[in-house]
């Protein structure tokens, strides 16, 4: 497991809750106009249909009740930055749970609005320091929000992906969290200082063995927009399809990052 940075960056949990419930509401609103067609188109994610995205996309908000359920954790065994990299170890179980909950939830509306109703309650009822064992370990809730923002941003994208024409709007600090997380996770995997990653306006991180650049220009400068970035970190795009396209914008000896991609799965 790689390590974390020593001096983590932290998030607002106000502003975290505010982006997930923002972001559900913009995924709800979508999914309410969908037709049954839509709905059984597939998607880019194993086979799963938009019905079972969308059904996935509860499942990881509901991550946090199943983790309330348990019992409190005695201490904190994990940080927020590793958790990108936990992500697939139980890809067939989520896979079977998704694809259940997709059968036991014809009527998706109702299905996300109890979800987005037991998450308020949660919020309101639980300190952002309530200790929940996760799939990375012991975390706060607080932080484990950060990560539901990161689904739902990455899953937004997923569902926009699916649907011709679809346009399901991302929360501006939502996708500013997801775009840090990940940003973070790569100077995690691939501790440097010789390549600065730029995804404006969200993040800026240094990474990749070599010679640290101290000032003015960097020698190795990756630069990209953050659902690039997005995608890039979550294997939905390829590295070389990137600058192929010049989606990705990348110079010096030092600057092709294929072989640390992607983070998480």
């Amino acid at each position: 497991m790689p390590t974390a940075r020593k001096r983590p960056r932290t998030y607002d949990p106000v502003r975290t809750r505010t982006a997930v419930l923002g972001q559900l509401a913009h995924v709800r609103e979508a999914v309410r106009g969908l037709t049954p067609e839509q709905l059984a188109l597939p998607t880019r994610l194993g086979g799963w249909t938009v019905r079972e995205l969308v059904a996935h996309i509860g499942m990881a908000l509901t991550a946090i009740e199943r983790s309330l359920d348990l019992p409190e954790p005695e201490k904190q065994d994990a940080v927020l930055v590793e958790w990108p990299f936990a992500t697939s170890s139980n890809a067939t179980a989520i896979d079977e749970f998704t694809r259940r909950l997709a059968e036991q939830h014809p009527d998706l509306d109702t299905y996300l609005a109890g979800i987005e109703r037991n998450l308020v309650e949660q919020l309101d009822t639980h300190p952002g320091t309530r200790l929940l064992q996760t799939n990375a370990g012991v975390l706060p809730l607080a932080d484990y929000l950060v990560t539901r923002a990161v689904e739902l941003v990455v899953h937004t994208d997923d569902l926009n992906a699916a649907v011709p024409g679809l346009e399901v709007p991302y929360e501006r600090q939502a996708l500013a969290a997801a775009t840090r997380l990940l940003a973070d996770a790569l100077a995690v995997k691939a501790p440097g200082g010789s390549t600065e990653v730029r995804i404006p306006p969200y993040a800026v991180v240094q990474c990749v063995e070599g010679p640290r650049h101290t000032r003015g220009t960097p020698p190795n400068v990756v630069e990209t927009d953050p659902l690039t970035w997005i995608r890039l970190a979550t294997g939905r795009l390829a590295w070389a399809d990137a600058v192929a396209r010049a989606e990705v914008s990348a110079s010096g000896e030092r600057a092709d990052l294929e072989g640390v991609l992607p983070l998480m799965a």
